[in-house]
């Protein structure tokens, strides 16, 4: 089957500037506008506004608050390409005039700072850019675009969402399946690799009994604070003691909470935790010795009942399909200048994107977009200090605007113009 060439995308792409002015207006406002997680009312409607005025069909409210654009134009693959939207409940201390002052209540019931740290509002601006330019250059080839807006990526919940609300039922299967992540990295560059490219993430909640008593009378109380203490020290042990050096793991404790007040032995505490792993047979030994020693550690300290283990979201492993990752790195190296595409190791973060392709059983590709200013990139990199650079997640992460803006867009598009036949 012929497919359309990068010289095809490029004769489109030209005209990527007469967007950005609209891109760069779409970004700072969701930027400025996050929403949590199946919370994406506001940007779900921006997302839908924009693929209607740009002729795509348009369903909305699938999984809740996700949006799909399909365009169909002639005979020709069809090609998924997916954005997420979801923020997270971090204060923003980026200092950017765009910067986010918004509180929402949180599933929980408590009201949070919401921000844009992991640059979903990037990815929907890029998803805006690369459907724009795909629908008003139809001429340069034929298929169809299937435009994923997804809800709620932060909690493992959206693609599934979707999913469960008949995604596969309701729109064509895709050839392939197109994604992509603003990270850390030199902005303009993109990255990927064959096979694993993110990790999958168990997150868990550990709650342990004990018996509360006045703090001046340790001896009537079963402390449930030593008890958590305990269990997290003996936690670090199994990665550096379980798991072989050439294999990987990461066990990380996000939070401890017990008590109310310093002179109170409190009657339980909450220990919730986070592993990410890049092997099935790695993953279920880390979560078994969790539980072994969670066990253990309550036994130990004579807890008045055992542990409840509670899983709290899972993300699975996002494998590239070696024959289609091949196609879009060849398809980027002819769009992009010598070294701006780059070959990355697998990424210690996790995504619910692979869910579409493995469930569809359709290839799947997902690739990394630096979001870094370069020179600072360079200068980190040169004195040793990459990991001062603000990370996904953190509340002064802020990807530069320009070339991240374009590259992504430009990435996408060339990527989807890799399979639309010409």
């Amino acid at each position: 089957m012929a497919t359309a060439s990068s010289h095809a995308a490029d004769r489109f792409l030209a005209s990527l500037g007469e967007l950005l002015p609209d891109l760069e207006a779409l970004y700072t406002d969701v930027h400025s506008h996050p929403e949590l997680s199946m919370q994406e009312v506001r940007t779900a409607g921006l997302a839908a506004a924009h693929l209607r005025a740009e002729g795509y069909e348009v369903s909305t409210g699938i999984g809740r608050t996700g949006v799909v654009g399909l365009l169909r134009n002639g005979e020709g693959p069809t090609v998924m390409l997916r954005a997420d939207m979801d923020a997270l409940p971090v204060k923003e201390a980026t200092g950017a005039p765009y910067a986010s002052t918004v509180t929402a209540t949180d599933g929980e019931g408590r009201t949070v700072p919401v921000m844009h740290a992991c640059g979903h509002d990037m990815h929907v601006a890029w998803l805006a850019g690369a459907t724009a330019l795909l629908a008003r250059h139809r001429q340069a080839w034929h298929g169809t675009v299937l435009a994923i807006f997804q809800p709620a990526e932060e909690t493992a919940a959206g693609a599934q969402a979707m999913i469960d609300d008949g995604l596969f039922e309701r729109f064509p299967k895709p050839d392939v399946v197109l994604g992509q992540h603003v990270m850390v990295g030199p902005a303009g560059t993109v990255g990927g690799r064959t096979g694993t490219i993110t990790s999958a993430a168990d997150s868990l909640q550990i709650r342990l009994f004990g018996r509360g008593a006045h703090g001046s009378m340790p001896q009537a109380s079963i402390d449930p604070v030593v008890m958590a203490a305990a269990t997290v020290m003996r936690l670090q042990t199994v990665v550096s003691r379980e798991i072989a050096a050439a294999e990987a793991a990461v066990v990380t404790v996000g939070a401890l909470q017990a008590g109310t007040k310093e002179n109170v032995i409190p009657d339980e505490a909450i220990i919730k935790l986070n592993v990410r792993t890049f092997d099935e047979g790695v993953r279920k030994r880390v979560l078994a010795a969790i539980e072994r020693i969670v066990n253990a550690e309550a036994a130990a300290s004579g807890a008045t009942r055992p542990p409840e283990i509670t899983l709290l979201d899972r993300y699975p492993l996002v494998t590239n399909e070696p024959g289609a990752t091949r196609r879009v790195v060849e398809a980027f190296r002819r769009h992009f200048p010598p070294g701006r595409v780059r070959e990355t190791g697998p990424a210690p973060a996790s995504e619910d994107f692979g869910s579409f392709g493995a469930q569809w059983h359709a290839p799947a590709v997902f690739w990394f977009v630096g979001g870094t200013d370069p020179d600072i990139y360079a200068q980190a990199k040169a004195t040793n200090r990459l990991n001062d650079i603000p990370t996904n997640h953190n509340p002064r992460f802020l990807p530069v605007l320009h070339p991240t803006l374009e590259a992504g867009v430009e990435a996408m598009v060339v990527a989807a113009c890799a399979w639309l036949a010409v």
